[in-house]
């Protein structure tokens, strides 16, 4: 079962607020409508203060960095840091790495360093 964030309508609330007030219990009507008893309690508060609406739901601001330029900027520049990144787009680096992030954009990978690969090369040379 889902118990994540999302918004009842005001018809479900007020049937399982009538399905209360008939005399179910609480943990019927969840276990029926399918959500927490803990909305169960919070709708009975609302609907004590008269208001059981939902609230409204927040409009997200448009991202700074958009998708398309950031995909074919990286596409042309596959080496450029994140700070040059930033500059080009007049941002921070933190956004840049959290708008990578949200495209599945990994960062590069470090390769092995000369050092670690001689180490396991210098095994079989023979000392003198």
């Amino acid at each position: 079962m889902y118990y994540g964030w999302m918004t009842y309508s005001y018809d479900l609330r007020t049937k399982v607020l009538a399905y209360l007030e008939k005399g179910g219990s609480k943990v019927e009507a969840s276990q029926i409508f399918g959500m927490t008893r803990q909305t169960l309690f919070n709708w009975i508060k609302r609907q004590n203060q008269d208001c059981l609406a939902p609230s409204r739901k927040k409009e997200r601001r448009p991202h700074k960095i958009e998708a398309e330029k950031l995909k074919a900027y990286i596409q042309e520049h596959p080496d450029a840091y994140l700070r040059e990144i930033a500059q080009a787009f007049k941002a921070t680096a933190v956004a840049v790495f959290y708008a990578c992030r949200r495209l599945k954009i990994t960062l590069k990978k470090r390769p092995l360093s000369t050092k670690s690969g001689m180490r396991r090369k210098g095994r079989y040379f023979k000392k003198n």
